[in-house]
């Protein structure tokens, strides 16, 4: 998440195929060990098809922050300023499933962005989850929104920090929630018990947000650092706890959240200012889409087979938070 005071008071497959008929006896014979003529490539280049399938209202604060998949072919997000958690099926209808509490001092003590707002957003058994950042003691932390469309705070969360990504741990049964303010991750049981998981000092900011989004891959744990440009891979010890922790991605200086393709160990990243979504391979960045595809401030991306789906929170541009789609495409 990428942003700055809002300027109003409310407030981003192509399938290449060559059907090439030769000769039995004009070509050799592949290998055995050789892929399939149809094989899918090792990695995806580039990304088609740019959609804009829903857009959302600015001075209402629907502002995507985060997203799911949903049940059937919905997903679900978080709409930071307007505190919900929201539903949007593949027509584009939105459905509001519920909303935060609004804190008691206005969440003008939010550090850093001086406005509450719901952020890290995760999917457990049928129920959504959601981190909130106010600023306020009583409602930072991680809430649950329960079937009658009511939040339930599960977790206190310290309120001079900004809570921000959130991923499960099915293996260890616990949330994992960077904060972007105080350079940390939270562990937070389903019950509640919350630890600080790891403080490292490359979680830190640099003069805005450190830590933000978070994504598990490979038994590892992965952040992004917004004013670093970094994506960093933190091991999952046998006992559960934080170990060495390496760079997976660098010069991706205002990487908000990301995702993996599912090819390898690739990464498709949104970097929030300047509305960008890049494929990170192998260290080598790939810009995908842009302001031009109808990109405004992305701040997170959940990818679906070769789908790709994008919310933009217009934080800065202030003009046409949406969703969009694409398909990714191979080499």
């Amino acid at each position: 998440m990428f942003t700055t005071r809002f300027a109003t008071a409310s407030l981003g497959l192509l399938t290449v195929g060559a059907a090439l008929t030769l000769s039995a006896c004009s070509v050799p014979a592949a290998p055995a060990d050789a892929a399939p003529a149809d094989a899918s490539p090792a990695v995806f280049s580039t990304a088609t098809d740019a959609t804009i399938v829903a857009s959302f209202d600015l001075t209402a604060g629907q502002l995507p922050e985060n997203i799911v998949s949903a049940a059937g072919d919905a997903v679900a997000v978080t709409f930071a300023a307007s505190r919900q958690i929201a539903e949007i099926s593949a027509a584009g209808d939105v459905d509001i499933l519920g909303t935060l509490p609004a804190p008691a001092g206005g969440g003008t003590a939010t550090p850093v962005l001086g406005f509450p707002l719901a952020t890290g957003l995760a999917l457990v058994d049928d129920a959504y989850y959601a981190l909130y950042a106010t600023g306020e003691a009583d409602t930072t932390g991680l809430w649950k929104l329960d079937a009658a469309g009511e939040f339930d705070l599960v977790a206190l969360l310290p309120s001079a920090g900004l809570p921000n990504g959130l991923a499960f741990d099915e293996q260890h049964d616990r949330f994992l929630a960077a904060d972007s303010v105080l350079s940390a991750i939270y562990s937070i049981t389903l019950d509640g018990d919350v630890s600080t998981w790891s403080a490292d000092a490359v979680l830190a900011q640099d003069g805005f947000l450190g830590a933000n989004g978070v994504q598990l891959h490979g038994g590892d744990v992965y952040v992004s650092n917004l004013d670093a440009g970094t994506i960093l891979q933190i091991d999952i010890q046998d006992d559960g706890a934080a170990g060495e922790i390496t760079v997976a991605a660098e010069d991706l200086v205002g990487v908000d959240d990301f995702a993996f393709t599912g090819r390898e160990d690739q990464i498709v990243a949104t970097l929030d200012p300047s509305s960008e979504v890049v494929l990170v391979t192998n260290g080598e960045r790939t810009t995908v889409l842009t302001e031009d595809d109808g990109l405004s401030n992305p701040t997170s991306v959940l990818v679906q087979d070769d789908t790709i789906y994008v919310p933009s929170a217009a934080y800065v541009t202030q003009d046409n938070p949406n969703l969009l789609t694409a398909t990714l495409a191979g080499k």
